[in-house]
């Protein structure tokens, strides 16, 4: 059996306080009603875990995160880059938050060999089309593909295809208005943007499937990667888990790759795929902002999926890490169990539950 290895996880989000601390960071002004200088996001996290280097090498956010990829050796990286990539001055207009990388900085995502960046999300246009432009231009450069931005709808709907020693993996990516991406980011046909889905209903996931079909070949496993969803709360609503299932019924998806949340959610196996509603935030600079402290925001995941030939689940194993000083480290064995129980129990009502591995690291079981 020909078994395939990912790695996925929640939110990469390396603009403001991670950029600022990397060798090549933007101007650090925002426009934000709280802080203006991005700057003050790593004075903050210092004030809660310690003092950051800086400048510090393009690695250091991934910190432990980087042996444990090793030792999986995952045949395609594939996460949700939440940042423009550019050193253009003019934000979106009157959104609020936005988030954007030096391109010099690039290197960061080459440092973790990561093969795709997803980009439908709601802060890879902060920086207007023009930073879209520039963030696709340097990815590419960096070999880095790209799936759910493009410089119109055609290239936005475009499976990224990765070519692995165990069978090409097609990566769909696709996001959601309760997500908080403005709808004049979708892409038309005269006009870049992103893969924004305009409803969650059953023929919206066909035509992911028709999208799909043009480029599928026998054997490919087909990863759909969805930014949907609140940003706090455990509940995943019915029609979220309704369109994850049509995904497999309908558009032949052998994973649902769920991301938003700033915490992780319940999982599912629906058909014996793998259902990741919420992976929550792997890499950001929210270390010193208060509140939403039951969540453990700052624990985060690293998600092995294996898959078989036909796509079906065969094991999931993941690892916990934690993210201090702006740099991911091995969760330890309290926040371990933390996450257990916690998943465990928003696994109870979709048939799923984790259980922890001598190794230290997370499996899921289903029924």
């Amino acid at each position: 059996m020909n078994i395939l290895t990912l790695f996925l996880c929640g939110d990469v989000m390396t603009g403001r306080g991670i950029d600022q601390i990397l060798p090549h960071a933007v101007e650090p002004r925002l426009y934000e009603p709280w802080i203006s200088d991005a700057r003050d996001y790593v004075t903050l996290a210092e004030q809660v875990n310690g003092p950051i280097p800086r400048p510090v090498d393009l690695a250091y956010p991934w910190g432990d995160a980087l042996d444990e990829l090793t030792a999986a050796a995952p045949h395609a990286r594939i996460v949700n880059l939440e940042t423009s990539v550019t050193v253009s001055a003019r934000p979106w207009p009157d959104k609020g938050i936005h988030y954007h990388m030096h391109p010099g900085n690039v290197g960061l995502l080459c440092a973790a060999a990561i093969d795709c960046c997803v980009l439908a999300n709601n802060h890879v246009l902060d920086w207007g089309r023009e930073g879209l432009a520039d963030t696709l231009a340097v990815l590419h450069g960096a070999g880095i593909q790209t799936a759910g931005a493009g410089e119109d709808a055609g290239a936005a709907q475009r499976p990224a295809i990765l070519d692995t020693p165990a069978g090409r993996v097609l990566v769909y990516s696709c996001g959601h208005a309760s997500s908080g991406i403005p709808e004049d980011w979708a892409a038309t046909a005269q006009r870049s943007g992103v893969n924004l889905l305009a409803d969650l209903s059953a023929a919206t996931a066909r035509r992911i499937g028709e999208h799909c079909r043009a480029v599928r070949r026998p054997g490919d496993r087909l990863v759909v990667s969805i930014h949907w969803g609140e940003n706090w709360g455990y509940p995943i609503p019915a029609a979220q888990r309704a369109f994850a299932h049509a995904l497999v019924d309908l558009a032949g998806a052998d994973l649902v790759h769920g991301h938003s949340s700033h915490h992780v959610l319940g999982m599912e196996v629906y058909h014996g795929r793998l259902m990741l509603y919420g992976c929550g935030d792997l890499i950001n600079d929210y270390e010193g902002i208060g509140g939403h402290a039951g969540y453990r925001g700052e624990l985060s995941l690293l998600y092995f999926p294996r898959l078989r030939d036909d796509g079906a689940l065969e094991a999931l194993r993941m690892r916990p890490m934690r993210l201090r000083r702006m740099r991911l480290e091995r969760a330890d064995a309290e926040a371990v169990q933390w996450l257990q129980r916690t998943l465990t129990r928003e696994g109870e009502g979709l048939g799923t539950r984790v259980v922890t591995l001598p190794d230290g690291g997370l499996g899921l079981r289903w029924s």
